[in-house]
C-alpha cells in the first residue's frame, strides 16, 4: 500500500514548483502518493493536476498585504480551516506533511502538528513566510536555500540544501561570444512592468542581431508582441509561459527576471548572468531581499522597480553585453550558488526521518512504513 505524503504549496510558481519537484524525487525513491493542499485561486489549481499529482482545495484568505480588516478576515478564515485541515490530515493519515507556502500551508501545518503527524518546513526564500514562521518552532526539520533564514530560525534542526528544481536543470557552462539573447522571465503569471518596459528598452539599444525569447503571462502576450514589433525589435518572440525554461535559460546571454526564490535557483542551476528587477509587492519585500542576497554574491544586478524605467533597463543591458567578462563571472558566481541535487537530497532526508524505505533496483518498495499513528484532536 502506498504511503500518503502530503504536500501544502500553493499560490505562486515560487511555492507550487518546488513541490512538484519534491514530489517527484519522492515517488522515484519510494512507494509514497503525494497529495497537494491549495487553494482553488492559486496557481496550483491548474499547474498541479497537469503533472499528474491530487489537489485538495481550502478557502483561506490573505492574511497580508491588505492593511488590518483583510488581516482580521485571513486570521479568522484561516481559523475556520483549520477544523477543516485537522479533519482532512486524519482521513488521509500521511505519513508526513510538507509545508512550502501558500494560503492553506498555515491551516495544514497546523493540523499536522495537533494531530502528531511530522511536519517538515521547506523554505525557499531569503525571508521566511507567515505560513512557515508560525510553524518553524514545532517542524521536525526545515530546509532553507538562503543563510540569512538559518540565523532567524535559532536552534531549530535546519538543512541548507536549496530550492527543489525540476528534473533538467544542470549546469550549462557559459562562454561570452557576439550573440546577443535575452531571456526575460517575468515569474509564473508574468510581471506587468517587464511586459511595458523591456520593448522599449531593448528597442532603445540598436543591437544588430538582437535576440529576445519573452515570458509575458497568460493572455498577455499580444500586447506585449506588438510592443517588440513598436520598437523595432523583429527577434522577439513572445510566449505565455515556457515549457522547457533549463533549455531556455542555457540559450540566453542575460536574463531579466523578477526575483523570486525559484527563478534565482532556476538561473543558478543552469549558471547565466541576470538582471532582476523584484516584484514590490512581495510580502515582507522577500523578493528585494532574494535580489540583494544574490547580487551581493556577484551573481547578477539589481534594480528596484520603481527605478527600473525603460532607460536604466537598457543603461543595464548594453552594460552586459558590453561587457563579455563580466557576463562569464556572474554566469560562473551564479552556477557557483546552484544547487540542483535539491530535491533529492530533501527526499531523501525526509524518507529517511519518516522510515519509509526506498524502492528496490527492480522498482519495488523493499518496504513502506506505516502511517504514523494519529492522536485524537
Amino acid at each position: 500500500m502506498s504511503t500518503c505524503v502530503l504536500i501544502a504549496a500553493g499560490g505562486t510558481g515560487g511555492h507550487v514548483f518546488p513541490g512538484i519537484a519534491l514530489a517527484d524525487a519522492l515517488v522515484a525513491r519510494a512507494d509514497v502518493t503525494p497529495v497537494f493542499v491549495g487553494t482553488v485561486r492559486g496557481f496550483e489549481s491548474s499547474v498541479v493536476p497537469t503533472h499528474g499529482y491530487t489537489l485538495e482545495t481550502f478557502e483561506v484568505s490573505a492574511i497580508m498585504g491588505g492593511g488590518p480588516i483583510r488581516a482580521i478576515r485571513g486570521a479568522a478564515s484561516a481559523a475556520g480551516s483549520l477544523a477543516h485541515a485537522v479533519r482532512f490530515v486524519r482521513a488521509r493519515a500521511p505519513a508526513v506533511v510538507i509545508g512550502i507556502g501558500g494560503y492553506a500551508a498555515g491551516p495544514v501545518a497546523m493540523a499536522a502538528i495537533v494531530l502528531g503527524v511530522p511536519l517538515f518546513i521547506v523554505e525557499p526564500n531569503s525571508v521566511m513566510g507567515l505560513s512557515n514562521r508560525l510553524v518553524a518552532p514545532l517542524a521536525r526539520r526545515i530546509y532553507i536555500a538562503w543563510g540569512e533564514v538559518r540565523v532567524r530560525l535559532g536552534r531549530a534542526e535546519v538543512r541548507r540544501y536549496g530550492v527543489p528544481l525540476r528534473a533538467g536543470f544542470v549546469p550549462r557552462r557559459y562562454e561570452a561570444t557576439d550573440t546577443r539573447r535575452v531571456l526575460v522571465l517575468g515569474g509564473s503569471q508574468g510581471a506587468q512592468a517587464l511586459n511595458e518596459r523591456l520593448p522599449e528598452a531593448l528597442g532603445r539599444l540598436g543591437l544588430a542581431h538582437l535576440e529576445v525569447l519573452h515570458q509575458a503571462g497568460e493572455g498577455k502576450e499580444a500586447s506585449v508582441r506588438e510592443a517588440y514589433l513598436r520598437a523595432n525589435v523583429r527577434g522577439a518572440r513572445v510566449v505565455a509561459f515556457s515549457s522547457r525554461p533549463e533549455d531556455d535559460l542555457a540559450w540566453a546571454d542575460v536574463v531579466v527576471a523578477r526575483a523570486g526564490a525559484g527563478t534565482l535557483a532556476e538561473i543558478a542551476a543552469v549558471g547565466r548572468a541576470s538582471l532582476l528587477i523584484p516584484f514590490p509587492h512581495a510580502a515582507d519585500d522577500h523578493q528585494a531581499k532574494n535580489a540583494a542576497a544574490y547580487a551581493r554574491e556577484g551573481a547578477a544586478m539589481w534594480v528596484r522597480q520603481n527605478a527600473a524605467d525603460s532607460t536604466r533597463i537598457g543603461i543595464e543591458v548594453a552594460r552586459l553585453f558590453a561587457d563579455g567578462a563580466l557576463r562569464e563571472r556572474m554566469a560562473a558566481r551564479a552556477l557557483s550558488l546552484g544547487q540542483p541535487e535539491a530535491a533529492g537530497r530533501i527526499a531523501d532526508d525526509v524518507l529517511q526521518l519518516a522510515g519509509i524505505t526506498g524502492k528496490s533496483p527492480l522498482g519495488r518498495s523493499t518496504r513502506t512504513a506505516s502511517p504514523v499513528a494519529l492522536r485524537a484532536s
